[in-house]
């Protein structure tokens, strides 16, 4: 049995930083992935990097106003390309990073959990039992595979991580599932020529957002040529030799639809990857929606245990694994005092095209508080910047409590906004108030200085 200051189950960027971390420290570490492809973790191999290069080359190709569908799907075959490369490059330096401290060993294997203090690992090779002082567990998530009939062993449903190593642009992709991570996708394969059809069960676009930003990128999509279909309840996925039919009935209506395609995306949500982990062994317990259980300091309901990232539920953004790590270090080698409490401005944003980003409460939400607020709107296309990058598409929007001056929220769709959106969470984490942003000095033309004119509130 191979003994270490900590084990750390999975590659993910928490548990990456960790590992790199306490390996300078001097710690004896062991990381445990179970794949070679995952070096590095969801982020860089499946989730932000690769789709993010897409969406980036997606655009390149719009600009380029290819005339046929085959230059469009030359495009999209050396995005794909490129897209390889670059996760592959960061991978080997993933890797490289931590097998080159002579304290931290990587395993490449199945881990499992025999005592609060020991796993199993299985190798190619070999099964090992290696024990840790402390074990920190950044297995993910994967994607939910929904219960519809035909879906089983079909070759054209794909999910997330499959769709990206397509060769071939599909001339026609449906997508199962209205929500942020299906849209970026659509949005996609929508620059790169396809014809993209969005089938949402709910009867509300993207329900987290007000109603007039809904709205708003609801109608920019649809002139991308998209089709996106509300209250659409999927029941069967048919096959044929050269496409697949999807079956839905529209709830309203009771009416059954059938839409072809070369190509089915699944977006419909992401689980906890907790399975095979072994967890009733160390007495690790889980919340009703199959996360695993954890404080405001990460510690599961075993003392030596913490969990860390999109395992542990609730938001699933690497940034957020990345201050877990944070908080643990904080617990290890500081005062102990940082936890899930202080993330009160986390923004996120969507790479839709314009990227639609937002931090805080939104409208209705800062309603239902009570408080007295405001609210200020502009479209985007009175900003000068989104005239000189030629895309004027957009709405931003702010809330602002009259009685404090503090932001309470924002939400920016519009070119650029995913950088802009990070001075708006600065500003509402420091306590500071919205004039400070409506009257900071912002380069011209830039999209910040749409800040001015955003909270620029009589």
């Amino acid at each position: 049995m191979k003994k270490y200051d900590a084990i750390i189950i999975g590659f993910g960027k928490g548990g990456k930083t960790l590992a790199a971390d306490l390996g300078n420290r001097g710690w004896s570490v062991a990381v445990v992935e179970r794949s070679k492809e995952m070096y590095g973790g969801t982020c860089i191999n499946i989730g932000c990097i690769p789709t993010k290069v897409l969406v980036h080359l997606s655009k390149v190709a719009q600009y380029n106003h290819y005339t046929t569908f085959e230059q469009c799907a030359e495009a999209f075959h050396k995005a794909i390309v490129e897209k390889r490369k670059i996760t592959a490059d960061l991978r080997q330096k993933n890797f490289d990073n931590l097998d080159s401290k002579d304290s931290v060993t990587v395993y490449t294997g199945t881990a499992s959990f025999r005592s609060p203090y020991e796993i199993e690992v299985k190798t190619e090779g070999e099964t090992l039992v290696l024990q840790g002082e402390k074990i920190f567990i950044n297995t993910g998530a994967s994607t939910v595979i929904p219960s519809i009939k035909g879906i089983e062993n079909n070759p054209f449903v794909y999910t997330s991580t499959s769709i990206m190593e397509l060769d071939k642009l599909p001339r026609r992709l449906t997508i199962v599932g209205g929500g942020y991570i299906g849209l970026e996708f659509a949005s996609i394969f929508a620059n790169f020529g396809s014809e993209v059809t969005v089938l949402e069960g709910g009867d509300k676009f993207i329900p987290r957002e007000d109603r007039d930003i809904a709205e708003a990128v609801k109608t920019v999509l649809e002139k991308k040529g998209m089709s996106i279909r509300l209250n659409a309840v999927v029941q069967e996925i048919e096959q044929d030799s050269d496409k697949a039919t999807v079956v839905y009935r529209d709830a309203l209506s009771g009416e059954t639809i059938r839409v072809d395609a070369d190509a089915i995306l699944l977006a419909t949500g992401r689980r906890p990857n907790t399975e095979g982990l072994n967890l009733e062994a160390a007495g690790v317990k889980l919340t009703e929606r199959g996360a695993i259980d954890v404080d405001d300091r990460l510690h599961t309901t075993v003392n030596n245990i913490w969990a860390i990232g999109d395992v542990r539920g609730g938001l699933q953004f690497t940034y957020l694994s990345l201050d877990d790590y944070r908080i643990i270090r904080d617990e290890l080698f500081g005062d102990g005092k940082r936890n899930t409490g202080d993330r009160e401005a986390v923004a996120y944003s969507v790479f839709i095209d314009p990227p639609l980003s937002h931090v805080g409460l939104n409208e209705e939400q800062a309603r239902r508080t009570g408080r007295h607020i405001k609210v200020s709107k502009v479209i985007a296309a009175t900003m000068p910047r989104t005239r000189t990058v030629g895309q004027t598409e957009g709405l931003l929007k702010a809330v602002i409590d009259v009685d404090t001056n503090q932001i309470l929220g924002c939400t920016l769709f519009c070119a650029e906004s995913s950088e802009i959106i990070n001075l708006v969470a600065l500003t509402m984490r420091t306590d500071n108030d919205y004039v400070l942003l409506r009257d900071n000095i912002f380069t011209h033309p830039s999209m910040s200085e749409s800040l001015n004119d955003l909270f620029n509130i009589k």
